[in-house]
């Protein structure tokens, strides 16, 4: 093969990992040609390991690099494995190995056209209707096992979602005609301006406006394949309005509200996944929510703040310190609101450690799993409304308690 072509195929080899969900830019390609062109291709070791030295940066990218690297150079092996997890599946929910496979091989090869109808008006009639179940599949589908182009219309539909946080009054004091407390210098000014022997007496009223959100996402093993769909929701969120404040927790805590200004969501991310490091890793909750408490806590918690904690409770210390840390947040904020992937399960009960110790500290459990989820969520903070009966807290703490 000549070089030429050898360094084209580099090109669409980085190309599908972008595809699949590793983002990589023109300037990785052209390090990848160059990695490839020092090492050379003698051996097939030195091929993998020269594109892995450029493309991969972190720990969590290697397992779907090393999937995409022998599909992409014809690993015989690999290749029918990857096909055989398409085939439909008898279970209801499928792990994030074979979600990962599917979307490569999406990537791969392309998602086949639909079949176009010809004919009749009854055709017609039968794929509006396909239509509209595909769009409330989406909503009910679960991120995890979303496809690439499933991700993709997810993306769109939660930048258009819009979080209606009802106004709360300040400290702050505003010009209001209605309002119960005399602004006496304003009056004054206004009788020395010539207005007559009457001093009219303006008034006063606290001003309004939303409360802050601070978001404490679980960015952990468990909760990848969440979190990084719900960062695009954050996106919009904090170019949308002001004071939203979004931290990334797995064993430490890192604050990204100044990433997420950005208003490229691209650009954002990378450079939000370029700050991080503990992408995928473990997660300790009680220790990056001490972290917070202790530093952030009085800046982003005054006014009545809700803080939303994106987590499915799964502590690698075994919920040591967490109760108190969660106790110490609950008290410093308006409403705590836990968002846990896990509630789409009907058989979920409070077993964990980490889980037993913030039971008792929320105001709300909602689950987080897919598109309509999102949506009861903008919902419940628009009009302030309790949890639905089955994710309320009383009863979870019924169960914690021993109570029936």
């Amino acid at each position: 093969m000549s070089e030429g072509r050898f360094a084209e195929n580099i090109v669409h080899f980085t190309r599908l990992l972008r595809a699949a969900g590793l983002r990589r830019g023109p300037g990785a390609m052209l390090d990848a040609v160059r990695a490839v062109a020092t090492v050379g291709v003698t051996r097939r070791d030195d091929l993998y390991w020269a594109l892995h030295s450029v493309l991969v940066t972190r720990h969590d990218e290697h397992e779907l690099f090393d999937q995409a690297f022998h599909l992409f150079w014809r690993d015989p092996k690999l290749l029918d494995r990857a096909m055989a997890l398409l085939l439909p599946s008898t279970e209801g929910m499928q792990d994030e190995a074979d979600a990962r496979a599917r979307r490569l091989m999406e990537a791969l090869h392309g998602t086949p056209p639909p079949a176009e109808l010809e004919g009749a008006e009854t055709e017609e009639r039968v794929d509006a209707r396909l239509t509209m179940s595909a769009e409330e599949q989406l909503r009910r589908q679960d991120f995890e096992a979303m496809s690439l182009a499933e991700q993709a219309a997810a993306k769109a539909a939660m930048a258009r979602l819009v979080l209606p946080l009802r106004e709360r009054p300040t400290r702050r004091l505003v010009a209001n005609p209605r309002g119960r407390r005399v602004d006496f210098r304003a009056s004054l000014r206004r009788q020395a301006a010539g207005a007559g022997a009457l001093i009219p007496l303006l008034r006063r009223a606290p001003a309004r406006r939303p409360p802050p959100l601070v978001v404490l996402a679980d960015i952990s093993g468990s909760m990848a394949s969440y979190s990084r769909l719900l960062l695009h929701f954050l996106h919009a969120l904090a170019n949308d309005r002001e004071r939203v404040h979004v931290f990334l927790f797995g064993t430490r805590l890192t604050n990204i509200t100044r990433e997420l200004k950005d208003r490229d969501v691209d650009a954002a991310l990378d450079r939000v996944g370029s700050r991080v490091q503990d992408w995928a890793g473990g997660t300790r909750i009680g220790a990056t929510l001490h972290a917070f408490n202790r530093h952030w806590s009085r800046r982003v918690l005054g006014q009545g703040a809700v803080v939303l904690l994106v987590t499915d409770g799964l502590d690698r210390d075994a919920g040591e310190g967490l109760a108190f840390e969660i106790d110490r947040l609950h008290r410093s904020c308006r409403r705590l609101i836990w968002l846990n992937p896990l509630l789409r399960y009907d058989g979920f009960a409070p077993k964990s450690m980490g889980v037993r110790a913030m039971i008792d500290h929320v105001d709300e459990f909602r689950p987080v799993h897919n598109l309509a989820a999102l949506s009861d969520l903008v919902r419940a903070l628009g009009s302030d409304q309790p949890a639905a009966p089955k994710y309320n807290p009383r009863r979870w703490r019924d169960l914690n308690h021993g109570r029936s």
